[in-house]
């Protein structure tokens, strides 16, 4: 959507909530939690149609999950917000080249998995049950597939998981919501009652779901990535993960930007694997 679309939006939202704050809430958390983007085309179909592929049922959602077998370690891949495991491809290659074992999927509402609706802590509890199933003995997460990726291990914590790689991710809910609702021009009453929605859904105010806090109880040893360039997460959410210096390993880059995809960045995922 444009901008000056999502201020009109956003604009209807803030006069629902002088009605109904609880309404306008779930309007803007339904809103947030609609992908636009993500789907699979021809082309990703085709290279992904190379994996053993299967259907996980989770939540009463159908979870795609595309496996390559190899003679090493189980590496799970975790893509970002409207993506799906295609934009792994360059390093799929890399990892099946090194003999790793191979698993991906597409989240809710995404690639070929089922659902209309997406956040992170279902992704997260997508995620745990993959690594879970396959044994994943590492998992690398982009966005707020690195987000989730810290969520799975802090709330159901899997031996099976030695090392974490998180590239480009939002270190907390407070700021997602703080850029969304900068985003739309939402109102005081909507953040508010946008707050209390999740209390009510979650029993947990956003202040709670701190990627970079969780990383500090996590057991694996974590890599962070972040781009200086990054105009979609801004580096300062990697720099809160820095901070957990006895537990997190943290590179700079600057000029890959979000997606991170570069070789420089996949030699310091595989070094750190093979650690």
């Amino acid at each position: 959507m444009n901008e000056r679309l999502l201020k009109v939006i956003g604009f209807y939202i803030n006069l629902i909530s002088y009605f109904s704050s609880k309404y306008a809430a779930k309007l803007a958390i339904k809103l947030f939690s609609i992908p636009q983007k993500g789907r699979l085309n021809e082309e990703e179909v085709q290279y992904l149609s190379t994996a053993i592929q299967e259907d996980i049922i989770h939540e009463n959602i159908s979870i795609k999950t595309y496996y390559w077998k190899g003679k090493k370690d189980t590496i799970l891949l975790a893509h970002g917000w409207e993506s799906n495991a295609y934009r792994w491809k360059p390093l799929i290659e890399i990892l099946k080249s090194l003999g790793y074992t191979i698993i991906t999927l597409d989240a809710p509402a995404h690639g070929d998995s089922g659902g209309k609706l997406f956040n992170a802590i279902l992704y997260s509890e997508c995620i745990s049950v993959i690594a879970k199933k396959f044994k994943a003995n590492a998992i690398i997460g982009h966005s707020v597939g690195g987000t989730a990726t810290i969520f799975s291990q802090y709330k159901t914590p899997l031996e099976s998981i030695k090392k974490l790689v998180s590239l480009g991710a939002p270190s907390d809910f407070v700021d997602i919501f703080k850029r969304y609702e900068v985003m739309m021009g939402y109102n005081k009453k909507v953040s508010q009652a946008i707050k209390q929605f999740l209390l009510r859904k979650y029993n947990h105010l956003p202040e709670y779901y701190s990627a970079a806090n969780f990383s500090k109880e996590i057991k694996a040893k974590i890599l962070v990535i972040h781009d200086k360039k990054d105009r979609i997460i801004p580096y300062t959410d990697g720099l809160k993960f820095k901070k957990n210096y006895e537990t997190v390993q943290f590179i700079g880059t600057k000029g890959f930007g979000h997606g991170l995809k570069n070789d420089i960045v996949y030699n310091h995922i595989v070094d750190f694997l093979n650690a």
